[in-house]
């Protein structure tokens, strides 16, 4: 078995050629790109961290309200903010809520759009397959090194690795969504004197939209499994005080921390979750 050793093929080495070459030549693309999205981290955490937590609590009970216009469900976000505020992670949770709407936006606004493309492109979809199966098994780890390469560290290297790793996500089910329009919508805006446009707005993306909510909820669900991962390359947040404990093999403040994650995914799906029977 030598000689296939000896012949390895180096997979590593070209990747390393790969981001070096990139390094060299798209620096400006990255530092572009690092600068937008520091601005969108910044806007983000400014509208959370600047009023009251109590002011901004009300906005999240409110949004609640309107999307699921159930009192119990705004009750339990109540409570929920309620127990942060007490425990003490505010600002954290504010630092990971800001990451994790970051990444929704960014994964959501790409992701939707190639979704569509690809229901409408079954070779496109088919070329794109292995990618989006590589995105989500490769580990998680290995898109922390181009992400510290290409970005440094901070929030914005945790934000790119998390939207690669979540992208998948609001692609897929988008494509499913669109893609599953039963023919006879279809034929009926056609027969109609539906433009293609109007069947995309009118038809297919109506019909797509409990897949792509879907999408919504594993994209924020998948963010939050990045936080802990994301504070490694220096995002804040509530992955910080999980990696202080496992560094200090604190078992009080691993479980405090990681229990305020539990709250925190409770409630982001609570209030995005699409109302069945007019909101029990």
């Amino acid at each position: 078995m030598e000689w296939l050793t000896d012949s390895k093929i180096p997979v590593g080495k070209l990747a390393k050629h790969g981001f070096d070459w990139l390094q060299d030549n798209a620096a400006w693309f990255f530092d572009g790109l690092a600068s937008g999205l520091e601005s969108l981290i910044n806007g983000i955490l400014w509208v959370l961290q600047s009023p009251p937590p109590l002011a901004v609590i009300a906005v999240f009970v409110a949004l609640t309200w309107a999307l699921q216009r159930s009192w119990k469900t705004a009750a339990l976000i109540t409570l929920g903010f309620l127990f942060i505020l007490n425990q003490g992670y505010w600002t954290e949770t504010t630092e990971s809520l800001t990451l994790v709407l970051s990444a929704c936006l960014v994964c959501m606004a790409v992701g939707v759009p190639i979704g569509i493309a690809a229901a409408h492109r079954p070779r496109l979809y088919a070329w794109m397959r292995p990618v989006l199966d590589l995105m989500q098994t490769l580990p998680t780890f290995v898109y922390l090194i181009p992400a510290i390469v290409f970005f440094g560290i901070g929030m914005v290297p945790g934000l790119m690795a998390t939207v690669i790793f979540v992208l998948p996500a609001p692609i897929r089910l988008t494509h499913l969504g669109v893609s599953s329009t039963p023919t006879a919508l279809l034929e009926a805006a056609e027969a109609f004197g539906a433009t293609r446009r109007q069947m995309l707005w009118k038809v297919e993306l109506p019909w797509a939209l409990p897949q792509i909510m879907t999408g919504l909820n594993q994209t924020i669900m998948l963010s939050l499994s990045m936080v802990v991962i994301a504070a490694l390359v220096g995002a804040d947040g509530l992955g910080v005080p999980v990696v202080r404990a496992l560094n200090q093999v604190n078992t009080a403040l691993g479980f405090e921390s990681g229990f305020i994650i539990v709250v925190v995914a409770i409630i982001l799906d609570r209030m995005l979750r699409l109302r069945d029977g007019g909101g029990k």
